[in-house]
């Protein structure tokens, strides 16, 4: 899509008083000190908890010998996931007027996406989609209801924008009863043919008339959902390894995986927070990109957590597989995170070949640990921290260099 300037409606200022109801105007894409809300920060907390469930899944699904089935289902329900918090995210930067119907709305998605949480096993297990395309439903029913709203209170290319959003969300919920109605050979054909219409939902709403999100806000809303889902394979990684010492006193055997695990951990967060996005979204081109390839962003963090789980439960002898899968379910994982954040943030901050090659490096090298039995996990912990470390060096540099000040790119 192409550069569009800030609708006139987005540049009005927010309803006065706080009355129950209000009209559903844009909000400002250059809105002073605009943060993430309370309601929000509950919402991806409540998402959190349907990716652990498919987490948990994917962790008995690799450990049992069927990774590809298994990351197969986990691929579709977490697209789900993702869609949902990322349609509601969007939206929420632009029209978020907090009054009680918006709130109420919201927490039908919350439920919606609990619903969805409670038929993840189900769907992995028996290939039973009926309750998550239930909670799936209500919560991209209740997007429509929102995006009704607004259509009821704008006109012209904006109204127009609003009814787009609202038919194209309600004509791909009709496509999803494929998953319910197709045999069990066709439904990957059938997500990838949703998938791609959903996906093209907010390219066709908003060829006329573009949204006014607010650049700083939606960088905010995806560094907390990076946080909340990181939190969450730290604790995942936790449970599975005191469960593992308790049941077969195995620390030992465990600590360097914890410990891998942990630097892991620390260096998808630091790479990821090096530097501020939000600058470099200025249209909706660069930002739909962007938002789209988080999708990878959030679905490798959530899985390096699976695969410590995996790692922990093969080290114990309770995994079916050998030590090179459990080895790959953390390595794989990690690799992909490394090169995504630096195709979508790190490489338009990096200053010459040599700082443009640590992240792709990094992950050639993760994945070469692969190879390297019961030590695979430290020693990819090992080469994260390094390339952390390195980035640093460089961006130190950099700066010692320059002759005149000015912003330089961040560490890793």
């Amino acid at each position: 899509m192409t550069s569009r300037p800030t609708p006139e409606s987005a540049a009005a200022p927010r309803p006065a008083g706080r009355r129950p109801l209000r009209r559903m105007t844009a909000r400002g894409r250059d809105e002073a000190h605009r943060v993430a809300s309370p309601l929000e920060l509950l919402f991806d907390l409540c998402f959190v908890v349907a990716i652990a469930q498919a987490g948990a899944q994917l962790v008995h699904a690799v450990a049992e010998g069927h990774a590809g089935e298994g990351i197969l289902n986990y691929a579709m329900i977490f697209f789900a996931i993702w869609w949902a918090w990322m349609n509601f995210s969007w939206f929420a930067s632009a029209y978020d007027n907090d009054d009680v119907l918006y709130r109420v709305v919201t927490l039908v998605q919350i439920a919606g996406v609990l619903v969805l949480a409670a038929g993840v096993s189900e769907a992995f297990e028996s290939h039973d989609f009926l309750v998550v395309w239930l909670g799936y439903v209500i919560m991209r029913l209740a997007m429509i209801a929102q995006w009704l709203r607004v259509a009821r209170s704008t006109e012209g290319a904006e109204r127009t924008m609003a009814l787009r959003y609202a038919g194209g969300v309600l004509l791909c919920q009709i496509g999803w009863l494929g998953l319910l109605l197709a045999p069990d050979s066709g439904r990957t054909w059938v997500f990838l043919v949703v998938v791609v219409a959903e996906l093209s939902v907010p390219l066709f709403a908003e060829k006329d008339f573009t949204t006014s999100w607010h650049p700083h806000h939606i960088s905010e809303r995806y560094g907390l959902f990076t946080i909340i889902v990181l939190g969450e394979t730290i604790a995942a990684a936790t449970v599975a390894v005191k469960s593992a010492v308790d049941e077969h006193d195995a620390l030992g055997e465990l600590l360097p995986i914890a410990a891998g695990g942990l630097l892991i951990v620390f260096s998808a967060w630091w790479i990821y927070f090096a530097v501020p996005i939000h600058g470099h979204l200025r249209s909706n081109r660069q930002a739909f990109l962007w938002g789209y390839g988080h999708y990878l962003i959030f679905a490798s963090a959530a899985a390096i957590g699976a695969g410590l789980e995996v790692a922990v439960e093969q080290t114990v002898g309770t995994a079916h597989i050998s030590a090179l899968s459990a080895s790959a379910a953390v390595t794989l994982p990690t690799a992909l995170y490394f090169l995504t954040v630096w195709a979508l943030h790190s490489r338009h901050f990096k200053i010459g070949i040599a700082q443009q090659l640590v992240l792709p490096t990094t992950a050639l090298l993760v994945i070469l640990c692969t190879f390297l039995g019961d030590w695979a996990v430290l020693t990819s912990g090992i080469v994260s921290a390094l390339a952390v470390a390195v980035g640093v060096v460089m961006t130190t540099r950099t700066v010692t260099r320059e002759a005149v000040g000015g912003a330089a790119p961040g560490g890793a």
